[in-house]
């Protein structure tokens, strides 16, 4: 996911800070470190700076352990033992594995396939740095290979199947949400009642502002036309996941037409209905997926279905016009005239 702008100039220029408030004992602590392969900030509000330190390491390890877990590359990783056995056997995993796999099926499901764990082959046909653009038969004969039906999650036995030879999922499009909600979890079950946890571009936050206020996040505008023009919207949150999929970061473009990543898993190429797409869920694995998926859809379609499940969007269409949910509206600040 791309990465949404934490809107506290305060929280970029230093560590922890007294702010005034109901309590003014309370600080803000933010430390930025690497893992799961990327950068990953974590912000805590507490009054003691031992508790917030202890909970952000141990926050840490909670994110290299599902890093060990779920990582694609890894012969060891419970989710290369599935990949093995596609198309031999079931595999018995870990609830974290379980739980993670059944929100990506859960998000393919709702986006009709838009987001797809199996895309991978796909992808793989794709170089945006060389201008690769795959033929038609390469396209077709990868499309063999994906298809996110062909996972089989057995709940009761604590199984994942793949029921096809050469089927593989790739968690990436979700790992980094799921893995933020985890983190939070650990700040809250060591004491930290307001905090942000920010996996590259995908957050989750709860709580609030030392001060009382909202978390304010902003989302970014994705044809940035100069240093004045780079922030879309501002969202005020306090709880929940949020997460932005766009067309603006990993691209070319060739003969006048933009190519990006997202990909569409039934054609092969990228979709061009969207922009970008902001969603805003309970946890950051729905909104890191739903993100991506979303924005396959298009914005008719996408709006539909986020309305009727109850999340929040942002979308800005291939033409630059912005919608949104209702229920969002009331928490979203565009930027000038937008």
């Amino acid at each position: 996911m791309l990465r949404p702008i934490i809107a506290i100039a305060c929280v970029l220029l230093v560590a922890a800070i007294f702010f005034a408030g109901p309590d003014q004992r309370k600080r803000l602590f933010r430390e930025s470190r690497t893992a799961l392969y990327t950068l990953v900030s974590i912000t805590a509000v507490s009054d003691s700076e031992d508790r917030a330190r202890k909970a952000t390491d141990e926050a840490y390890r909670e994110l290299d352990r599902l890093g060990r877990l779920l990582n694609f590359y890894a012969e060891d990783s419970e989710l290369s033992a599935i990949n093995r056995n596609a198309g031999i056997k079931p595999v018995q995993v870990s609830p974290d594995t379980l739980e993670v796999i059944r929100t990506a099926v859960y998000a393919a499901e709702q986006t009709e396939g838009g987001f797809d764990v199996t895309v991978g082959p796909l992808v793989r046909l794709w170089d945006f740095q060389k201008k690769t653009i795959p033929t038609a038969g390469m396209i077709n004969q990868a499309k063999e290979h994906v298809g996110y039906k062909h996972i089989v999650v057995d709940t009761a036995a604590s199984t994942v199947f793949l029921d096809k030879e050469g089927v593989q999922m790739d968690l990436g499009g979700i790992i980094k949400g799921y893995a933020a909600d985890k983190a939070a979890e650990v700040l809250m079950k060591n004491g930290i009642e307001s905090g942000i946890v920010a996996v590259a571009g995908d957050i989750r936050l709860f709580g609030s502002q030392p001060d009382g206020r909202p978390w304010h996040i902003g989302i970014q505008n994705p044809r940035q036309r100069g240093e004045d023009d780079g922030l879309l919207a501002t969202v005020f949150l306090d709880a929940g996941g949020l997460s932005t999929s766009g067309d603006y970061q990993r691209y070319f473009i060739d003969k006048g037409v933009r190519y990006h990543h997202l990909l569409n898993p039934q054609t092969g190429f990228p979709q061009n209905l969207c922009r970008s797409v902001t969603i805003v869920a309970p946890t950051a694995a729905l909104t890191d997926s739903l993100a991506t998926g979303i924005f396959i859809l298009g914005p008719e379609k996408g709006l539909a279905v986020l309305e009727q499940m109850g999340m929040g969007g942002i979308i800005v269409d291939r033409d630059g016009r912005i919608r949104m949910t209702d229920g969002l509206k009331d928490k979203v600040q565009l930027v000038g005239d937008r």
